[in-house]
């Protein structure tokens, strides 16, 4: 079974609309499906489905058109995202991907794709400068490997900032055994952020200015009001905690919608993307973020959500009102929309700067409410592991006395990787600040998300279907900090950028436990490639696993690895400046 894509001509400018321009397969294509009724992908206007063994696979430029204005993108086949790739577990697929990029194009010249949590040999991986050297201008690579694993996950470039302009996709893998829920659709909905400017302008823009896009400082008047409700003593020792610091509690995100425009399934909200449903039927909506900054917290009002699976990966059944979904993350949920004829899919940044929405509805052209964003969050110092005043007393930056702090934190028995990351810290030109108390904080909705009124699901309350699947206790430990200089916009583990660091080193073989504690005021989600991530609850046991782990700030959160696939692994965090400004390692698994 095979499928092709054709990556049509460049348009002109007078022939694009207010939505992408291009859209569709090639008509070959989309008669290579699965022999599953239950599959109904194809909403309207939703990409297109490629299933099969073999794909011909084109990278190129479309020029897109999401704000008024024109700008060229990185598209697989045309469209943005990329068409929805279909496999089965058990299958060798063989996917020949060519670049086709212009001379001159402004997010090239090479290009590569990486299938995001997807077990494979390293060289199949699709990182440049680890697994391979990347694809060349009008030059073809082939992708070749078992497929070892079912669920939902997705694809992207690792090559240069063409993530950030539009090259990537849903990737929906069958599974060779039925699935412990039942449903009657199928529907993938991807969400992205889509800037105008080239991404390599905004990364300067990030490093001159950092705070661009944070325009919610406080005034005069949130002084007033805090020093009437709080007194003004402790008012002033709080401002004097976030002076020293230079940083601000509203810096929640550092590219937002004052930036972005939030698209789902490659629509902006005012397109309406519309999936269709019978009242009573379960229909199975696969949320994938593939954005490049931006966490999304997600609802259906007047609609139950229950999570089935988690990064591709069965759990126990929970029932939500709303999830926030971290970059790189996927969600399976099961809804059963009944008593109306459409219901809004409302995905709100976290920072509460914009949003983005669709529609489930029996027919085509209905819309129902959308709510408005909720109310604006601020950080408190809890939030970021320093546990209140008090602990703040000795951060003041890392002009001195953290180390006794660290040498508290965290997890029974961990003690002395914390004070010797405080060592390691201290003084560090990229690191401004760092966790007094982290903790795992895994019941924790996130900052926004505390006592809003509706079910959300944490980390703590999603379990694995299954139990340990290695089952052996880790044989050593790995503790790595999380660092950064805000100001800088300066990102980094352990305080050593990508370019001056030295691999992670594992044995074929060995379980390994990774401890990670955020020292930085931001969420990151932490990606490993090739290697499952076993998530352990807060007394160490196996809960539940991942291939992107979200560290929210002043968070301790530990996972068990088990080193089993040889070869060069890219480790990073997966807000894409922030990968690029350095937190970024090389993992080795070697014999």
């Amino acid at each position: 079974m095979s499928a092709r894509l054709l990556l049509p001509a460049a348009p002109t400018a007078a022939g694009l609309t207010r939505r992408r321009f291009v859209q569709g397969l090639a008509g070959a294509g989309l008669a290579a499906l699965w022999p599953r009724p239950a599959w109904t992908l194809r909403a309207p206007d939703a990409p297109g489905v490629v299933a099969g063994t073999d794909f011909d696979l084109s990278v190129g430029e479309t020029w897109v058109n999401f704000t008024g204005r024109p700008r060229p993108a990185v598209t697989l086949g045309g469209q943005l995202p990329g068409p929805v790739l279909r496999w089965r577990e058990g299958s060798e697929v063989r996917l020949r991907v060519r670049n086709a990029l212009p001379p001159g194009a402004i997010h090239g010249p090479d290009t590569s794709i990486h299938w995001h949590g997807i077990l494979l040999p390293a060289d199949m991986d699709g990182v440049p400068g680890l697994s391979f050297d990347g694809i060349r201008p009008g030059e073809s690579y082939l992708y070749r490997f078992r497929v070892r694993q079912s669920g939902t996950y997705w694809y992207h470039s690792h090559s240069g900032y063409q993530e950030q302009a539009g090259l990537y996709g849903p990737l929906i893998i069958d599974p060779l055994e039925p699935e412990p829920f039942a449903y009657e659709r199928d529907y993938v909905l991807m969400l992205s952020d889509w800037t105008d400017l080239p991404p390599a302008a905004l990364m300067a823009r990030l490093k001159k200015m950092p705070s661009y896009d944070n325009t919610y400082q406080r005034t005069v008047a949130d002084f007033l009001r805090d020093a009437g409700r709080d007194g003004l003593r402790a008012t002033l020792r709080d401002r004097a905690a976030w002076g020293r610091m230079r940083m601000t509690p509203t810096d929640l995100s550092d590219v937002n919608a004052h930036t972005y425009t939030y698209l789902l399934n490659g629509h902006t909200a005012a397109d309406n993307w519309t999936a269709l449903f019978r009242p009573g039927e379960r229909v199975r909506l696969r949320l994938i973020n593939g954005s490049a900054m931006t966490y999304f917290d997600l609802r259906i009002p007047g609609l139950e959500m229950t999570i089935v699976a988690v990064d591709g990966q069965y759990v126990h059944p929970l029932t939500v009102d709303e999830l926030r979904i971290a970059v790189a993350e996927t969600y399976d949920v099961i809804v059963q929309p009944r008593g109306q004829e459409a219901y809004t899919v409302f995905a709100q940044d976290a920072a509460r700067t914009g949003w983005v929405a669709g529609t489930l509805a029996t027919r085509p052209g209905l819309r129902a409410p959308v709510p408005p964003l909720d109310p604006r969050p601020l950080l408190r110092m809890a939030d970021m592991g320093h546990g209140g005043g008090a602990a703040m007393g000795g951060m003041a930056g890392m002009e001195g006395g953290c180390g006794a702090g660290m040498a508290h934190a965290g997890q029974a028995g961990h003690a002395g990787h914390a004070a010797a990351g405080a060592a390691r810290l201290a003084d560090n030109p990229l690191v401004d600040m760092q966790a007094m108390d982290p903790q795992p904080r895994l019941d924790d909705p996130g900052v926004g998300l505390r006592g809003n009124g509706r079910r959300v699901a944490t980390y703590g309350a999603l379990r694995s279907l299954f139990p340990d699947p290695d089952g052996r206790a880790p044989g050593r430990e790995l503790t790595l900090h999380l660092t950064g200089h805000m100001e800088r916009f300066a990102w980094s583990f352990d305080g050593v950028k990508f370019a001056q660091s030295t691999p992670l080193r594992l044995r074929h073989g060995e379980r390994v436990r990774i401890v990670l504690v955020n020292d930085t005021m931001m969420s990151h989600p932490i990606h490993l490639h090739g290697l499952w991530s076993d998530l352990e609850d807060a007394d160490g046991r196996f809960h539940l696993r991942k291939h992107t782990v979200d560290m929210p700030p002043g968070t301790r959160r530990s996972y068990r690895v088990r080193a089993d696939a040889l070869g060069r692994w890219a480790y990073h965090c997966h807000l894409f400046f922030h990968m690029e400004s350095g937190m970024f390692r090389e993992v080795r698994v070697e014999p």
